[in-house]
């Protein structure tokens, strides 16, 4: 069951203002277009990754005794805030509550109401905690207030057995001096070994490269953002007008994105076309049908067009 969970999109502005509206201060997230740990290390200060993958359905992804890469480390879930996954449609928020609420007061200020559900839950077992996420309304209503409008709902039956791509999201965090991946389907964390803050970037590349590894050559649906301290802070800090000025441009183009997914337009759509429908009948002449007639044209080149330049864009959710 899903909880009332709604489906977000992996953008760095959906996910920079679902932590400012949790609460949480002065933290963003940047899309590393690149798996150069120079990339990475120049947003320093970094507070981890979060990291969208396929999920295999052809083999087994979680184990008991032994992940595919690293090792459980089973005590670490009692010290370190760790959750297993209980619903759908949530691993990509859970993924950045498992960096954000493992880093100390001093780095991130959380915020009242996130540090109060951290102090509860801590309290818990894994699976425990999971099921307080589920069931928190703030975190719940926060997550699916960046949930695309869509006005249709597909109630075809897939034919044949044939399965839906799936996607899920994993956090890479460094804690008390090891990498962790914290991974709510797994049965605990997984460390990648000794990892300090500076040696975070190169340490968490290796380790995604490795992952990705194990994939065909033609997947190539990946997602990497880093979480890290809030660009415009660090702007101000070192005097970069220029730098200041383009994350403010920033925030202002994700504040205008996260406003239209909020809404549908078919309303909207339907009246300009129909406007525009009318326009073309009052010109007469065969404007109507000449119009018609380009659409079609145009439309037979994009196909061709898109034939030769190897299919359609694919968009990733989680």
């Amino acid at each position: 069951m899903s909880g009332g969970w709604n489906t977000i999109e992996s953008d760095a502005g959906v996910f920079t203002f679902l932590l400012n509206n949790l609460g949480v201060q002065n933290v963003q997230f940047e899309e590393l277009l690149t798996l150069e740990p120079e990339a990475l290390a120049e947003l320093y200060p970094i507070y981890g990754v979060i990291f969208l993958f396929k999920y295999p359905t052809d083999t087994p992804y979680t184990s008991t005794d032994k992940p595919l890469d690293g090792s459980f480390d089973r005590d670490a879930a009692e010290r370190l805030w760790f959750a297993a996954q209980t619903i759908q449609n949530a691993c990509g928020t859970q993924a950045l509550l498992s960096v954000l609420m493992n880093r100390d007061s001093s780095e991130v200020d959380i915020g009242g109401q996130l540090q109060d559900f951290k102090e509860f839950t801590l309290a818990l077992p894994p699976e425990f905690r999971g099921e307080a996420l589920s069931n928190s309304e703030l975190i719940r209503d926060v997550h699916n207030s960046f949930a695309r409008s869509s006005p249709f709902v597909d109630e075809t039956q897939r034919q044949g057995g044939e399965t839906e791509d799936a996607f899920h999201f994993v956090a890479y965090t460094p804690i008390d001096g090891t990498l962790y991946e914290l991974d709510g389907l797994q049965p605990a964390p997984i460390s990648h070994g000794a990892c300090t803050t500076e040696d975070f970037p190169t340490k968490v590349i290796e380790v995604l490269q490795r992952r990705i590894a194990r994939y065909d050559m033609s997947e190539i649906r990946f997602n990497l953002m880093a979480m890290v301290r809030d660009r415009r802070v660090t702007a101000r800090e070192i005097g970069d007008v220029e730098m200041l000025a383009r994350e403010e441009r920033k925030r202002r183009d994700w504040q205008f994105e996260n406003a239209l997914r909020r809404h549908n337009f078919v309303g909207f759509a339907g009246a300009v076309l129909k406007g525009v429908v009318d326009m073309k009948l009052k010109q007469g002449d065969g404007a109507y049908e000449k119009w018609i007639e380009d659409a079609k044209a145009k439309t037979r080149q994009r196909l061709e067009s898109r034939k030769k330049g190897g299919g359609e864009d694919v968009e990733m959710e989680g």
